[in-house]
């Protein structure tokens, strides 16, 4: 079982809407796909609760359930305020992990010293665990964008994606549904955006 950690210790920075996206991704693939809900506002599980039955299927994990065997990947939406030895335990036991961070000065710095520390983890440095960033809400061509590449060019990790503001996410997750359960001329320019973000998280490790 493959294992991807969403996380990012600032609230609001879209850690449900990249969790529940790319889980709704990886079963629309056919893979048997398990989500684990850590966060307190229990947004994934709600959206989960809403999913219709007709759709590619989705799995719950209890929060003390350690995997799910039947399951070929395991999406993990981490709580806010995630550091520490729980950042740390977290870390040795998935993949990967996708940052997800908003389009302000404020977000970019309060996420500094997390991607520095993931940075400098043992499994992140000795290739075991990958790191990437997603910049959500984001135009690549802002001055947010630009900031938060540069700070990332120092610490060696990449920018998968830049998500646009788009209606059409709040309106899939009313229905329990993702960018790849609607159809694809509503969701065109946003599927272009997850590309390669996409490739990274299926051929990375």
């Amino acid at each position: 079982m493959q294992s991807i950690l969403i996380a990012n210790p600032k609230g609001g920075s879209g850690k449900s809407t990249l969790s529940t996206n790319i889980a709704g991704y990886l079963a629309s693939q056919g893979k048997r796909v398990a989500m684990l809900d850590l966060d307190r506002q229990k947004s994934s599980t709600q959206w989960l609760a809403s999913r219709p039955a007709n759709l590619p299927p989705i799995s719950m994990l209890h929060e003390h359930a350690a995997s799910d065997k039947r399951a070929d990947w395991l999406v993990i939406d981490s709580p806010a305020g995630l550091h520490g030895k729980n950042l740390e335990h977290a870390l040795h036991l998935v993949d990967k992990v996708i940052v997800p961070i908003a389009p302000s000065l404020f977000d970019i710095q309060a996420s500094r010293d997390f991607l520095q520390l993931l940075s400098e983890d043992k499994s992140v440095r000795k290739g075991k665990t990958f790191v990437g960033v997603v910049g959500m809400r984001m135009d690549p061509r802002t001055r947010a964008a630009l900031t938060l590449e540069q700070f990332l060019q120092g610490l060696g990790l990449p920018v998968l994606a830049y998500l646009r503001e788009a209606q059409v996410y709040v309106n899939a997750a009313f229905e329990g549904k993702t960018l790849f359960d609607l159809p694809a001329h509503l969701a065109e320019r946003e599927l272009e955006q997850w590309a390669y973000l996409l490739r990274w998280m299926e051929t990375r490790g």
